[in-house]
């Protein structure tokens, strides 16, 4: 039988669990998805598009722009910069350092100057592109090395210790020290920014965003406008992709909208080409990693010393939570007895660098593994082993009650990711691969195979406690249907369609019977960003508490047809039963309907139990942990350092999963999406800090033809120890540090090359030019 196509003929199978499709997967393949530029336009609508700053680092001189010069261009209707702004000027989602337009200085290639209006978008395209930007130059500060050196930061640096570190690897058997680097990450996402504002009666504005942090975009919007937040409404119903970069980064966009439209009075869409949205926008954190290691004959850590430099731009945004978690992930799944760890949140003249999905765990996990690779290698042992040798261990079989506690002092209570790697070892035949491998390596002259297992523990809260909070609105109408809302946002990763999951085994009714409505500020009000992979988590909690008070109404009115105690209702199967009698479902909202009992609820939940110190570093930073583990192979050819992707096995904990289908596509995507990140996507600045690569010509992102053949998925049967919607685990994050195995498949194949004779200095991304040179200097080192 086939497959269902929509939800809405899904009436049989059971909710939680079910393989259902996304909810608008036949609106997105026949192109009748309504995404925010496919919004009917209202008369009178204006086009607006963004004048940026051509220096680095620059004084502003007067406005910056000549504005009656700009007003005489063909179809411009006003322009407006900073001092047009009747509130805050500011976009900064944590701290308030960062101006939507910029005032007085600029302080990065392509930081908003001015918005020009025009009565058509490609009027005001041309005239913000000829736009003479007057500014007097500045020296700029564009990377890690030299912000350490001239010691900028946007926040001051952190740091954690653990035991004694220098004393322990000075005592240790062996040393080795190293330094290595991740590079930036462009988003990517398929939609790029857009807002159009509409103005409203009486003063209000309602803001359709792509953004995954809608409250945000309100809130910001009403504080520039001097409006109060009631008055600004921001609308979301789907994003083409987000990942992070439109969580803070949308409001550069939305607020320069509802400038427009609110000065005007005219409704105003600004849509960003793609050279502009990745010339504007904020990256992934690249990051300099420094470290010294102490460790015994079996490879064991005994002390580690690392410092983490990353590249933060111009201002905070979300820099400082986002080198917290990279300092928080520096364990991944192995106990570190003695630690001293440095954090440099450096500040450059290039974009704010903002969050993208990871929010930093990436690279701090990526430099513990660079650590136990260099381990293995100094030691001849397979990393796998030495990766073994280090992971956190029962208290009651290590002998030491630290070996499940972190060095920011959590007791891990679930930890699995020492099962999770025998099975994929025994799944995978890893140590039969690797005597294949060894084989073909050493009859091929030219190219290499290489092979790598990594595990991860991925935290899943937001490391800032209060946004560990969600809210739904579930509304039961006369005929049975329901709607739902939530603070959520959907962009693609099948959110709202587990929500419906979720609501509909809530009220034991067919997920037909449930629809996901738009996110809306006025519909769920203070909502977090949909963000940290908390969205299922959080909003699922919400929409069953909504459910659970909607049963409480509904039992009373049921027991009163069925004859029975309201606490022997069950609903299910679109039915009220008990005592041995069934009412169907529409007839019970009808007859509650009749009895005057409200159908309408707000649902709330907040994470229990988290609570850590973000300035000490120290204590419950997470609900709970994911895990899983992935075995890639690779092979390059040594002469011109291209590769390819042979064979991907992934072992995944999702926990008990709400919808495999949609989870198994979550970790297929992150594998990839983190591959593209360790290998390919490079962004390239020149010395005067612009960057070289702001579009799909210069800028790589993988496609089709970079999924490999074998690419072999399964989720691990478990489930979460904690109640969240179906004891599942997020999706949305943790999956894409399983890539990590991709870039140390290609760094073992360097190693081939030499003979595993000596170190590999790669850094990521590894490009076929890095790979290359690094076979070089592996040759030459062994």
């Amino acid at each position: 039988m086939n497959a269902p196509s929509t939800l809405a003929e899904i009436t049989s199978i059971a909710a939680l669990g079910a393989e259902l499709p996304h909810e608008s997967a036949r609106l997105h393949v026949t192109g009748e998805a309504v995404f925010t530029d496919d919004i009917p336009e209202l008369r009178g609508t204006l086009y607006a598009a963004l004048i940026t700053s051509p220096v680095a680092h620059g004084e502003l001189i007067g406005e910056g722009i000549d504005r009656a010069a700009l007003m005489a261009e063909h179809g411009v209707v006003a322009v407006f910069t900073a001092k047009d702004i009747p509130g805050e000027n500011n976009c900064g989602p944590i701290i308030h350092d960062d101006p939507f337009l910029a005032a007085g200085k600029v302080e990065f290639i392509g930081q908003p100057v001015a918005v020009v209006v025009a009565r058509e978008m490609l009027y005001a395209r041309e005239v913000a592109k000829k736009a003479q930007v007057k500014v007097f130059e500045l020296p700029a500060i564009t990377t890690i090395e030299q912000a350490l050196e001239a010691q900028t930061t946007v926040l001051p640096p952190k740091t954690v210790t653990r035991g004694d570190a220098p004393a322990a690897i000075a005592a240790a058997p062996h040393r080795l020290s190293g330094t290595t680097r991740t590079g930036q990450q462009e988003q990517f996402y398929l939609e790029g920014h857009i807002t159009y504002a509409v103005p409203r009666e009486d003063g209000q504005l309602t803001l359709y965003v792509s953004s995954q942090h809608p409250e945000g975009n309100q809130r910001e919007a009403a504080a520039a406008l001097n409006l109060s937040t009631k008055d600004v409404e921001v609308i979301c119903r789907r994003m083409g992709g987000g990942f992070g970069g439109k969580e803070g980064n949308a409001s550069i966009f939305s607020q320069s909208a509802a400038l427009a439209a609110f000065k005007l009075n005219r409704p105003v869409k600004l849509r960003v080409n793609r050279d502009d949205d990745m010339t504007i926008t904020g990256k992934r954190h690249d990051f300099r990693i420094d470290y010294d290691v102490g460790f015994d004959d079996s490879g064991r850590i005994l002390g580690l010393d690392v410092m983490l430099a990353s590249r933060c731009g111009y201002s905070i945004d979300y820099s400082g939570p986002v080198n917290d978690r990279a300092v928080l992930h520096i364990d991944n799944c192995y106990h570190l007895p003695n630690l001293r760890l440095v954090s440099h949140r450096c500040k450059t003249n290039t974009q704010s660098s903002t969050a993208f999905r990871g929010f930093g765990g990436p690279q701090g996990m990526f430099g513990i593994e660079t650590v136990i690779d260099a381990i293995a290698r100094k030691l001849g042992k397979d990393p796998l082993d030495v990766r073994r040798r280090n992971l956190y261990a029962d208290p009651a079989k290590s002998g030491d009650a630290t070996t499940l506690t972190t060095h920011y002092g959590q007791v891990i209570e679930d930890f699995v990711a020492d099962r999770i790697l025998d099975d994929l070892e025994a799944e995978s035949a890893y140590r039969a691969r690797r005597t294949q491998i060894d084989a073909f390596n050493a009859g091929s002259r030219t190219r290499k195979r290489g092979l790598a297992i990594t595990p991860l523990k991925f935290g899943i809260s937001f490391t800032a406690t209060m946004l560990n909070q969600g809210g739904a609105l579930v509304n039961i109408f006369n005929d049975g249907s329901v709607s739902v809302n939530h603070g959520g946002t959907e962009m693609g990763q099948g959110l709202n369609t587990k929500m419906a999951q979720v609501a509909a085994d809530g009220l034991g009714v067919p997920v037909a019977w449930v629809r996901v409505t738009a996110t809306d500020t006025q519909k769920v009000p203070n909502a977090s960003a949909t963000a940290a992979s908390s969205g299922a988590d959080i909003n699922g909690a919400a929409i069953n508490n909504a459910c659970d008070q909607l049963r409480a109404r509904l039992a009373p009115v049921a027991a009163a047809k069925l004859g029975c105690a309201p606490g022997d209702v069950v609903f299910a199967g679109g039915e009220a039963r008990g005592n041995g009698r069934a009412m169907p479902w529409k007839d019970l909202v009808k007859q509650a309907w009749l009895d005057r009992v409200g159908l309408s609820v707000a649902g709330f939940y907040k994470t229990p139990e988290i609570g850590y110190d973000n300035v000490l570093l120290q204590g419950r930073a997470f609900y709970y942990y994911c895990y899983g583990a992935a075995v890639t192979e690779t092979e390059i050819d040594t002469l011109t350092g291209e590769w390819w992707l042979k064979r991907v096995d992934i072992l995944h904990d999702v926990g008990r999963s709400i919808n495999p289908a949609i989870d198994r596509g979550q970790v297929e995507g992150a594998y990839i999406q983190g591959m593209g990140w360790l290998t390919m996507e490079e962004c390239i600045w020149d010395a005067k800090g612009k960057l070289l690569t702001h579009g799909p010509s210069t800028y790589k992102i993988p496609v089709a033809g970079d999924v490999p053949e074998a690419f072999n998925v399964r989720l691990f049967e478990n489930q979460n120890i904690k109640p969240t919607p179906n004891r599942s685990k997020a999706t949305g994050e943790p999956p894409l540090m399983l890539a990590l195995s991709a870039f140390f498949a290609l760094k073992d194949a360097v190693s081939a090359s030499a003979g595993h004779q000596g170190p590999v200095d790669l850094d990521a991304p590894a490009t076929p030019e890095r790979i290359l040179l690094a076979c070089e200097r592996a040759r030459r080192a062994g």
